[in-house]
């Protein structure tokens, strides 16, 4: 009986390692596009926030508050933030699956 369950967590184990190693692969290069996005869309976010600055006083008060909202979703706050939550729970899976399998 103790050999029937050593060869299925084995199999167990085998069957898993390329789960967990897909998902490792994934969140890596999720980060580091991440990474890369958040220094881009920085400077973006900046340049925008002076446009909606420059438009809120000068021009509309309503556009200037639309291109801030939109500086501000594109800032590292926020859209990426929300990705980086979202890779967050990626990797999270992988480790409970890891917990799970390899215990």
């Amino acid at each position: 009986m103790r050999a029937v369950l050593f060869i299925l967590k084995l199999v167990l184990k085998i069957l898993a390692a390329p789960v967990v190693l897909a998902l490792m692969l994934f969140t890596w290069l999720c980060f580091g596009l991440l990474y890369v996005s958040s220094f881009i869309f920085g400077l973006a976010s900046t340049v925008v926030a002076l446009l909606g600055i420059a438009v809120l006083v000068t021009y509309s008060p309503q556009n200037g508050v639309i291109l801030l909202v939109i500086a501000f979703l594109v800032s590292p706050l926020g859209l990426p933030m929300a990705a980086a939550w979202l890779v967050g729970k990626v990797q999270d899976l992988r480790y409970a699956i890891q917990d799970a399998v390899y215990g």
